[in-house]
C-alpha cells in the first residue's frame, strides 16, 4: 500500500480523519510542524490570543477619542485648512466647521481624552495605547473594511484571522483558531468578504458564531424536525461521503476546498460537545452579568458577544472578530445624518461591555498573553454633512490596543488640529498588521503564501512594526 492510499483508506471515518489530524500535528505528513502554543513562529512570541474589535461604518474620531478644541473655536466658520488645500466630501458638499457635540475631560493618570460618548472606556485608558494617525487609502466602505482586515481594497485576499490561523494554527481541538461574532442585527460591509480565508486553504477562514441567536452555529447539530437522522444514519452517512471525498481527492489533488470541508466536518463532530459549554452563559455570575450588561438591552447583545469571546479565548480559541455595526447607512458608525443621535446610540451598545471585557480579562490574568485591537475602516470630516451629521474621512482616524506586549497609556502619532489629516507619524493597516504579527512571535515579511506567481503577504509590500507603542 503506497502512502496516498494509506491517507485515504484512513480516512474513510471520523476516525480516520481523526487519525489523519494527530499525525498532522506530529509533523508526519510531509508539512512543517506547527510552532509550539507560545513559541512563536519566527521569534519568541508576547500574544497568545488576539480579540478584533471593528466599529463597522467609520467610528468619528473627533467625537470619540481625538480631542480637537480648534472644532469648537471655529464652528459654523467655513473650513479652510489653508495652503490652498482642496477640500471635497464623499457623498455631499462640504460644509461649515462641526464641533462636536460630547463633554469632554481627560481621564487616567495618562491623562488621555475622552468624550462623554465613552464613559466606561475612559476609566480604562490607562490600560489603552491609542494610534491618533491612522490612514486609508480610500473613504468607501466596502474598500475600506476590506483594507484594514485583509491589507487590500479589493475583494479575494484573506483576512488577518485567516493569516494567523494559517501560520500558527489552533490552541485547542475542538474549537477553531478564527472565530467571527458580527453584530447581531446583521453582516458587515462585505457580508463575509471581510474575514475570508481568500486564496489560503478554505480551512482557515472565520467561523461565524451568532451567540443571541436560537442555532448561534449553524449546521452543527440537525434540524429536530429531522426526526429520521439517527445515530446509526450518521455513521452510514459519513461512510458514504468518505468514499465520495477519497474519489474525488483523488481526482483533484490541488483543490484545497475538500480538505477544507473534511476538517470542518472533523471539527465539527468535536464542537458537538465543547460548543454549547462555552456558549452557556448561565454558569456566569450575576455580578459578571452586571459587569457586562447583560440584562439591560442597550448593552445585552453586544455584552453577549464580548462575555462569549473571554469564555471562548478562556477555551483555545487563538483569534476572536468582534463586529459592532451592520451594513447600511443606519444603526451603525456611519453617521452622516446627526452625529449627536446616530453615535450615541451605537456607542452605547459598545462602551459598557468593551470597558467590561478589558476588566475581566486583566482581573483573570488573561489580559498578559491576549491583545485586545479596536479600530474602524476611516474616520469622519471635520465639517458638517447636512447640518449636524459627517461625511467619511479617509485621512485620519483612531485605533487602540491592549494587552500583552503593548504599552499601557501612551499615544502614537497626531491629526492635524481639524481632525481631518495625519499630521505626523501616519500609520497604515501594514503598519498595524505588521505590528499584531509581530507581538504573536511572526515576521510579517517571512510570512507568505504562493499564489499566482507571487509570495503574497497580509501586508503587501509594505509595513513597519510601530515600536513605539511595544513595551
Amino acid at each position: 500500500m503506497d502512502r496516498r492510499d494509506f491517507l485515504f483508506r484512513a480516512a474513510s471515518g471520523v476516525g480516520g480523519l481523526a487519525l489523519t489530524h494527530l499525525l498532522g500535528q506530529q509533523g508526519l505528513l510531509g508539512q512543517e510542524p506547527k510552532p509550539e502554543l507560545n513559541g512563536g513562529l519566527h521569534h519568541r512570541a508576547r500574544v497568545k490570543r488576539i480579540i478584533h474589535l471593528f466599529m463597522n461604518g467609520g467610528a468619528s474620531p473627533m467625537d470619540t477619542f481625538d480631542y480637537k478644541p480648534e472644532l469648537a473655536r471655529r464652528h459654523g466658520q467655513k473650513f479652510d485648512p489653508g495652503g490652498g488645500a482642496r477640500v471635497e466630501a464623499s457623498t455631499s458638499t462640504p460644509g461649515a466647521v462641526l464641533k462636536s457635540p460630547y463633554e469632554w475631560k481627560q481621564s487616567g493618570q495618562c491623562g488621555h481624552w475622552v468624550s462623554s460618548a465613552f464613559p466606561h472606556l475612559a476609566t480604562r485608558v490607562d490600560d489603552l495605547a491609542f494610534i491618533h494617525s491612522m490612514v486609508s487609502k480610500t473613504n468607501v466602505h466596502g474598500p475600506g473594511v476590506y483594507m484594514q482586515n485583509t491589507g487590500f481594497v479589493l475583494p479575494g485576499f484573506p483576512s488577518m484571522g485567516a493569516w494567523v490561523s494559517y501560520a500558527l494554527g489552533r490552541l485547542s481541538d475542538d474549537l477553531p483558531a478564527f472565530v467571527v461574532i458580527p453584530d447581531s442585527r446583521g453582516l458587515p460591509y462585505n457580508s463575509k468578504g471581510s474575514f475570508s480565508s481568500g486564496f489560503l486553504p478554505v480551512a482557515h477562514q472565520g467561523t461565524i458564531l451568532k451567540p443571541t441567536s436560537p442555532e448561534p452555529i449553524a449546521d452543527l447539530f440537525p434540524p429536530k424536525s429531522a426526526l429520521h437522522v439517527t445515530r446509526e444514519s450518521e455513521v452510514e452517512g459519513l461512510e458514504l461521503l468518505a468514499r465520495m471525498n477519497r474519489e474525488h481527492q483523488a481526482s483533484h489533488p490541488g483543490d484545497s476546498r475538500l480538505e477544507g470541508r473534511l476538517a470542518s466536518y472533523e471539527l465539527a463532530a468535536r464542537m458537538q460537545l465543547s460548543a454549547p459549554v462555552a456558549l452557556d452563559l448561565s454558569k456566569e455570575t450575576e455580578a459578571t452579568r452586571r459587569l457586562y450588561g447583560l440584562d439591560e438591552k442597550p448593552t445585552s447583545d453586544f455584552g453577549t458577544s464580548c462575555l462569549t469571546a473571554r469564555r471562548l479565548l478562556e477555551r483555545g480559541v487563538r483569534f476572536i472578530q468582534l463586529w459592532s455595526g451592520t451594513a447600511g447607512a443606519t444603526g451603525n458608525w456611519d453617521n452622516h445624518a446627526d452625529i449627536s443621535r446616530e453615535l450615541t446610540f451605537i456607542a452605547t451598545s459598545v462602551d459598557r461591555p468593551i470597558a467590561a471585557l478589558l476588566q475581566d480579562l486583566k482581573d483573570r490574568g488573561l489580559l498578559e498573553d491576549t491583545l485586545v485591537v479596536w479600530t474602524t475602516e476611516f474616520g469622519r470630516m471635520p465639517f458638517s454633512q447636512g447640518s449636524v451629521g459627517r461625511d467619511h474621512n479617509g485621512g485620519t482616524f483612531v485605533t487602540w490596543l491592549a494587552g500583552a506586549g503593548v504599552r499601557p497609556g501612551v499615544t502614537y502619532g497626531e491629526s492635524d488640529e481639524w481632525g481631518w489629516k495625519a499630521a505626523k507619524d501616519p500609520v497604515f493597516c501594514y503598519d498595524l498588521h505588521a505590528t499584531i504579527l509581530h507581538l504573536l512571535g511572526i515576521d510579517h515579511e517571512r510570512l507568505t503564501f504562493r499564489h499566482d506567481g507571487s509570495d503574497r503577504r497580509l501586508t503587501d509590500v509594505h509595513g513597519h512594526v510601530i515600536k513605539d507603542l511595544l513595551a
